[in-house]
């Protein structure tokens, strides 16, 4: 017990011994702050720097940039009803009411309404449509509306942050965000026109239906593409998530320009071949003891049109487009899409007589009356 008392005691003594030097520190410390010295960051109390660190949370610049553009956006995005058949999304691209949607969202209409953001339902009337681009342009009565202006989809880079705007599954005004995946791609539709996209902007901000005609924007608050649909998984037969794909914003400004400008469009910007073809596949292949298992089969040639021309005939598989390897139809579109009337092309074919190739001078595309 002695020895316990002892050792605390001495314990004691030591603990004296340096509250003495820390209180002579703390004086000369205090001397220092009044003299006008200044004490390092790190000599303050701990407490407190957590205190001020935490009290405020500091916006980013990315973040103001996001609120900005949605703020600047949102009152021109609409919700599209096709009466009775369904609904989707719009972007007033002229405050004097001219709306840009998707075809198949105006798809067998009969009668269109505009639902506004602050509310107000008004009929609107069909200007034109493009089934195969998968555009429409309606318009309402309405005058000095907010509008969108629209951006340069050709500067777009991947990894950019893009907002989609629009009314999924008829939740009005929501936002969605994501990066561009993507550029360039070819996607074909399924969805009440046989059209395809050309320059297809991939994206991973979520697209559900309803989304279709709305806005995907830049942080800038343009508009640089229109949500059209969501990829399907073939496993499942479900939407991919965080795979969808808009129309870029400079092939909505040539079309939109000429539905409202003509109600149709007369230049589609489109390469032509002057065919119908279907897709060959190896069980294709195997049932009708075709001399390939891939490719491109030429199942109808129009008359007088650039292949009629060019001397191909149906029957014959086309395999390849200049240099580019033709595996199915979706490659031959997309070789097509970068390709411009009027240019030459040369068409390798399996034809019963062995391969064969073809100069074609693509013509144009007429996109009416598809649907």
């Amino acid at each position: 017990m002695k020895r316990q008392c002892g050792a605390r005691s001495m314990g004691f003594g030591r603990r004296a011994v340096g509250s003495i030097f820390l209180l002579i520190i703390g004086l000369v410390v205090g001397v220092f702050l009044v003299s006008g010295g200044t004490v390092s960051a790190r000599q303050r109390s701990p407490r407190s720097s957590m205190a001020s660190s935490t009290s405020t949370i500091p916006t980013t610049t990315i973040e103001t940039l996001r609120e900005k553009a949605i703020a600047q956006v949102s009152p021109a995005i609409v919700e599209v009803q096709n009466v009775g058949i369904g609904l989707g999304s719009g972007v007033i691209i002229q405050k004097d009411g001219y709306i840009v949607t998707n075809y198949h969202v105006v798809a067998k209409e009969t009668k269109l309404l505009v639902v506004l953001p602050d509310g107000r339902s008004i009929q609107a009337k069909l200007i034109g449509s493009d089934a195969v681009d998968d555009l429409a342009v309606i318009k309402i009565t309405t005058k000095s509306l907010p509008t969108v202006p629209l951006g340069d989809s050709s500067k777009l880079i991947v990894g950019q942050t893009v907002l989609a705007i629009g009314n999924p599954l008829g939740i009005a005004n929501t936002v969605t965000d994501g990066i561009v995946s993507a550029l360039n791609r070819t996607v074909t539709e399924g969805q009440q026109t046989n059209g395809s996209i050309l320059h297809a902007i991939q994206t991973n901000a979520a697209i559900n239906p309803g989304n279709s005609g709305g806005a995907l924007i830049n942080l800038g608050g343009q508009l640089i593409g229109i949500p059209t649909l969501t990829a399907i998984d073939p496993e499942f037969n479900a939407p991919a998530s965080g795979v969808g794909f808009a129309i870029p914003s400079n092939t909505v400004q040539d079309i939109t320009a000429q539905l409202i400008k003509y109600g149709k469009v007369v230049r589609s910007g489109r390469a032509a071949v002057g065919i119908s073809a279907a897709d060959i596949t190896p069980q294709l292949a195997a049932q009708y003891n075709l001399p390939v298992d891939h490719g491109v089969l030429v199942a109808q040639v129009v008359s007088g049109g650039p292949a009629a021309k060019a001397g191909l005939q149906a029957g014959t598989i086309i395999v390849k487009v200049n240099n580019t390897a033709i595996g199915s139809l979706q490659d031959f579109l997309t070789a097509l899409a970068n390709e411009k009337p009027g240019t030459t092309v040369t068409i390798t074919a399996v034809t019963p007589n062995g391969q064969k190739t073809y100069k074609v001078t693509l013509g144009q595309l007429n996109v009416n009356g598809n649907g």
